[in-house]
């Protein structure tokens, strides 16, 4: 797998946690919802189906297995995946954590409210957290010939 460069908004707005066979797992910085960003390691991708279709069928693999342990994993009532990409064009894929009470409820997360960003402690107990969450995932890439 290449060695692609982070968007700089990624950089700035998120905080590494792991990688998977496709997408580099990052924490969004902001305390408020359990929020994660999926970013496939393959160069000069903006969109979905500009990925090569086993990277497609991998992209989905990891984010719905992911969604569905966080959905769990946090005792979420909604989760919201999303692959917006107006503002950073580098292809990623939002996988939020969504509570009936919680303040952007009904609507996005974005433009709601101010971001709450994780303190050293309260960032290494949500990381640990995902990466128990992910360990018991099964996300190697299958091949379906």
């Amino acid at each position: 797998m290449h060695d692609i460069a982070l968007d700089k908004r990624l950089e700035a707005d998120t905080l590494p946690v792991t990688e998977l066979p496709l997408c580099r797992v990052l924490l969004m910085n902001d305390t408020r919802f359990p929020w994660v960003v999926l970013v496939p390691r393959q160069p000069n991708v903006s969109e979905v189906f500009e990925l090569s279709p086993d990277d497609q069928t991998q992209l989905w693999r990891e984010a719905s297995a992911l969604a569905e342990a966080m959905k769990a994993g946090f005792d979420g009532d909604k989760m919201n995946i999303a692959t917006l990409g107006n503002v950073v064009s580098q292809l990623h894929v939002h996988l939020i954590v969504r509570y009936h009470d919680d303040e952007a409820w009904p609507g996005p997360v974005w433009g709601k409210g101010t971001p709450e960003t994780y303190g050293l402690d309260h960032q290494a107990e949500v990381r640990d957290r995902l990466l128990a969450l992910i360990e018991g995932l099964s996300l190697v890439p299958q091949n379906d010939t």
